[in-house]
């Protein structure tokens, strides 16, 4: 292990406290807007506390990024010490939060904090910081994973399916005519990343039980050669059937050498609402 170098991500990567722990990643909380009181993604705040603010009120948690001198401070807490530091930022086209640790690194030396980009959020993210992870293990250097990281960021399958369009279309995210389509006619579609930007890239109709078993055959056709290492699946705090059957049509589809699940944070819960579920993975 390259013990002079120091993994970071923003809160957005969803990983969980054990992976996070186990893999020595150090995490920076994005904030979260509850009316008048900010809260810290994945500290003193749970999804739970997102659906109750929602179903109360009927508006969104407004959602923010550290400022530039928030991240120097954090990234100076390990460059002091003579280490370098790989950070991880949620999509820029998602959120200002990479734009904010360039001007923070470069306020330090860019040979000092390499800042990525991610072109992902969630475990899409995450799998890119553990993806960091093993090749700082294998001894490699800050840039040597940089440049790997960056090559790989639009092979990460980043896609999700949603049991409901509100918090997408009460955040702006789709038309009222989507919103008001899908209730009629039961459509999930199928929200994918290209080039950090989300889309919808296909549309499903029916149970959450059935488009599941559609998006996993599409990812099935759509990534025929894929890194076997891991795969997540993340959700926010979906039902437990629906949990357990989307690992199920997993392992029968594909060969993972580790199927994780993940429940999303407040940051991404914000945004896509409770049932929200993914597969995420690295295409080849």
């Amino acid at each position: 292990m390259n013990h002079s170098i120091v993994i970071t991500s923003d809160s957005t990567c969803d990983l969980g406290e054990r992976l996070i722990a186990e893999r020595g990643v150090v995490l920076y909380p994005l904030s979260v807007m509850l009316g008048a009181k900010t809260f810290r993604d994945g500290i003193d705040i749970v999804p739970d506390d997102i659906f109750r603010y929602f179903n109360e009120t009927g508006d969104l948690p407004k959602t923010a990024a550290p400022s530039a001198a928030e991240y120097e401070e954090f990234f100076r807490r390990f460059t002091d010490e003579g280490k370098t530091v790989l950070h991880f930022n949620i999509s820029s086209k998602a959120s200002g939060s990479y734009g904010f640790a360039k001007s923070a690194a470069a306020a330090i030396g860019a040979d000092k904090v390499f800042v990525v980009d991610s072109h992902a959020l969630s475990t899409g993210q995450g799998l890119l910081v553990l993806k960091a992870c093993d090749l700082r293990d294998e001894g490699k250097g800050a840039r040597e994973i940089f440049d790997a990281v960056v090559a790989l960021r639009d092979k990460v399958n980043t896609s999700f399916i949603p049991d409901t369009l509100l918090y997408l279309y009460k955040g702006g995210r789709c038309s009222a005519l989507s919103y008001y389509g899908s209730k009629v006619l039961s459509v999930h579609p199928m929200i994918a990343m290209k080039e950090g930007q989300l889309y919808p890239k296909r549309k499903y109709l029916g149970s959450m039980m059935r488009c599941l078993k559609k998006y996993v055959c599409d990812l099935v056709a759509d990534y025929p050669a894929y890194d076997r290492t891991r795969c997540f699946v993340t959700h926010s705090n979906a039902d437990a059937e629906l949990v357990d059957a989307a690992k199920q049509l997993v392992r029968e589809n594909f060969d993972f050498d580790e199927i994780i699940e993940t429940v999303a944070g407040s940051i991404i819960t914000s945004h896509c609402g409770r049932n929200t579920l993914g597969v995420l993975f690295i295409s080849e």
